[in-house]
């Protein structure tokens, strides 16, 4: 019979937050990991076009395995590790990225990318003051997507010992716990909601053209 002890969280505080920060610190190494990643394999992507069907292919194999499984695979060749933790994380994010920073970049209108060239842009600057500005609030949205997956594929890797505040689950599972399942339920979905706010408000600051256009196009009709 499931119990929901009053006092459980009170007297497993320091359980709670360090299990909150290790969640913290797996999502946040995943996303930067997998965006560090996916944007050169998009570049690439994009100035080979015959390498994105292929990269789309790989990316989207992994994003498709069981995620049971792919710990359990990955245990048997780097252990229980955070390595292991890692490298199922980032695996189930590159589709996520890829994808996004692919539309984004070829999202860029042609006329604008041949205005920047007759200008005398050179690909880098036409890289960096052309496509990335105008790439970017797609691009945020896939890392908004990835950070919010994340944080529900880390509760996975408690089965590995890595798994941040799935390892309240696994003490409610285990123990019967009411009040422990529910603690690692809400701070989760508190966690999700948290963060993609925070990302959204980023991408407001960061792309505030992108706003500023729909408004002008409204006020034109």
């Amino acid at each position: 019979m499931t119990r929901f002890p009053p006092d459980w969280l009170a007297r497993n505080r320091d359980l709670v937050l360090a299990q909150l920060r290790e969640h913290l610190e797996l999502t946040l190494l995943t996303v930067l990991i997998a965006v560090a990643i996916t944007i050169p394999l998009a570049l690439l992507a994009r100035r080979l076009p015959r390498l994105r069907t292929p990269l789309l292919a790989l990316t989207g194999t992994l994003y498709t395995i069981p995620s049971l499984a792919l710990f359990v695979l990955l245990v048997a060749v780097t252990g229980l590790s955070r390595t292991t933790a890692l490298i199922g994380l980032v695996a189930y994010s590159l589709l996520i990225l890829l994808r996004n920073i692919l539309v984004a970049l070829e999202g860029v209108p042609a006329e604008v990318r041949d205005a920047a060239v007759a200008m005398g842009h050179t690909p880098r600057q036409l890289l960096w003051r052309v496509e990335a500005p105008l790439a970017l609030p797609v691009a945020l949205a896939g890392v908004r997507l990835a950070t919010v997956s994340t944080i529900g594929l880390v509760t996975v890797t408690a089965l590995i010992g890595y798994g941040g505040l799935g390892r309240l689950f696994l003490i409610g599972f285990q123990r019967r716990n009411g009040t422990a399942l529910l603690t690692g339920f809400a701070l989760s979905l508190l966690l999700a909601v948290a963060a993609d706010l925070a990302l959204a408000r980023l991408e407001r600051r960061l792309t505030p053209w992108a706003e500023a256009a729909p408004a002008r196009t409204g006020g034109a009709t």
